[in-house]
Formats: C-alpha cells, sequence, structure tokens
C-alpha cells in the first residue's frame, strides 16, 4: 500500500484497487479490496498514511489516502535495502497436472496446454495494455521497466507452452511404454509437431 500511495497523494481505496490491477498483478500480487481497507486502516494506526473525507462538493463522499513523511521514510529504507530479495516462489498448477500425466484422460494434457497457452496470450494482451497506459512521465520509469519484464516473462511462458505441447506430441508417437497411458488414444507415429509461432508471441518492449 506504501508503494502504491509514493506514486501520488490523495488516492481512494478504489484507485489503489484500480492500479494495482494494472501493474502489481503482472509480477507480484493484487490485493482484494477488503485487505486494502484493512491494510490502510492499519498503516493509518501506526502513522505512515493519513486519510480525509472528501466534502459536500463531490456527490459521494470518498477517503483519501496520503503517505505520511514517517511512511515514505519507511518505504525508501526498505526500497533502498541490500538484502537478498530471496528466490521467487513458483507454483505452477499446470506443471503439477503434467508431473501427474500418468493419470491423465487421453488428450486431457494437451487440452489443458493449449487452454494455458491461450490464457496467456491474452494475459500478455493486458500487460501491453498496461505498457501503454503507464504514459511518458517520469513517475513511470520505473513501472516501465518492472512491465517490460512481465511482457517477456509471459512470452517465455508461451515459448514454454509450445515446447511442453511438442513433448507432449513425442511421447504420443513414440514407442510404446508399458509404463505410460497414450496421450491421445490413437497410437500411431509420426513426427513431433512442430512449434508454432503466433504473430502475437515477439516481444514490443526492449
Amino acid at each position: 500500500m506504501l508503494g502504491l500511495l509514493s506514486f501520488r497523494d490523495g488516492r481512494t481505496g478504489y484507485d489503489l484497487k484500480k492500479w494495482a490491477d494494472a501493474s502489481l498483478r503482472f509480477f507480484y500480487w493484487s490485493p482484494a479490496i477488503s485487505q486494502i481497507y484493512a491494510e490502510l486502516r492499519r498503516l493509518e494506526e501506526l502513522g505512515l498514511v493519513t486519510s480525509r473525507r472528501s466534502g459536500p462538493e463531490e456527490p459521494r463522499a470518498k477517503r483519501r489516502y496520503t503517505i505520511t513523511a514517517d511512511g515514505r521514510d519507511a518505504l525508501t529504507a526498505w526500497a533502498e535495502g541490500t538484502h537478498d530479495c530471496g528466490p521467487p516462489v513458483l507454483k505452477h498448477p499446470l506443471v503439477l497436472r503434467v508431473w501427474l500425466g500418468h493419470l491423465a484422460v487421453p488428450g486431457t494434457l494437451r487440452t489443458l496446454v493449449e487452454r494455458h497457452r491461450d490464457r496467456t496470450r491474452a494475459a500478455l494482451r493486458d500487460v501491453r495494455e498496461a505498457l501503454a497506459g503507464v504514459g511518458a512521465a517520469p513517475e513511470g520509469d520505473f513501472p516501465r521497466v518492472a512491465l517490460g519484464w512481465s511482457e517477456r516473462q509471459h512470452l517465455a511462458e508461451l515459448e514454454l507452452a509450445e515446447a511442453m505441447l511438442a513433448d507432449l506430441e513425442r511421447l504420443r508417437c513414440g514407442p510404446p511404454d508399458g509404463n505410460r497411458r497414450a496421450l491421445d488414444g490413437r497410437g500411431g507415429a509420426g513426427p513431433p509437431a512442430p512449434r508454432r509461432q503466433h504473430p502475437q508471441d515477439a516481444p514490443t518492449h526492449g
């Protein structure tokens, strides 16, 4: 919350949710609106943010939050810290399903990977929209770097999905194995499926 408030003063909880959805969610996490308000109340109790209620000039009363000097000092100390950030936490449900592919119904794995690939392409479009919406103001310099990383990460995820589809095809077309179930129930043999390049699967940033 302090990080979101550091970009602009006087934001409502709803404003912060929109900003998190348009930026943070692509590389970290976007909290629920209930979590946002609970955290804002906690930060205000600690003196790290302050709030004011809108006056009669607005049709609906709103509470706007601003980071305090103490809050900015605490955030700056964290942002400038040299402590190790730690490794990224990866929990990939699709890869877990593939790992258990010996229990899968024929054709299921390929369907799941294709669905994941399509969802990733949709997410990539969202990232690029977020990049376009950052604007040219200096306050957007570092968010552009973070979102540029996210664009490349989604492109890499697409490449990994295509490679996984090719791996699954090689399993399907390979020699029979008593310990492995056919992936589509058709059997047969043939060359591995070629990797397909989608027109959108190319970087636009950096």
